[in-house]
């Protein structure tokens, strides 16, 4: 289902960039106004900028609701308890092991091996 929603959201983005980008600015419709822009097009003389903008909403509408549902989905995963606990746990655990190798390396210290600067016999 989440990736369902990433594609979604995904497709939307990009959506909105391309029907912004095709949508004229205001300046346009004045050099339609006195004859140098083309006011005849695909949608009509004013039918495309309706139809621009409110597909433009569609999908900034759909864009918003993926990223509130993202947003539920990443914080759905999380477990409750600060960082800060969850970071004196770890280093619990590591003090721990780092005790049992220590305890453990002295239990097995054999005598007759030899050690660092020194000559064996």
């Amino acid at each position: 289902m989440e990736t369902l929603v990433w594609s979604v959201h995904i497709i939307a983005a990009i959506v909105i960039i391309v029907l912004v980008l095709l949508q004229q600015g205001k300046g346009a419709d004045m050099g339609a106004a006195f004859g140098s822009g083309a006011s005849g097009s695909l949608f009509g003389a004013s039918g495309s900028a309706n139809f621009l903008s409110r597909m433009t909403a569609l999908a900034t509408t759909i864009f918003f609701v993926t990223s509130l549902t993202l947003t539920y989905y990443t914080n759905s995963d999380r477990d409750d308890g600060s960082i800060m606990q969850k970071l004196e746990l770890k280093s619990d655990k590591a003090a721990d092991s780092a005790e049992n190798i220590k305890n453990s390396d002295v239990e097995n210290r054999d005598d007759s091996t030899s050690r660092v600067g020194e000559i064996p016999e």
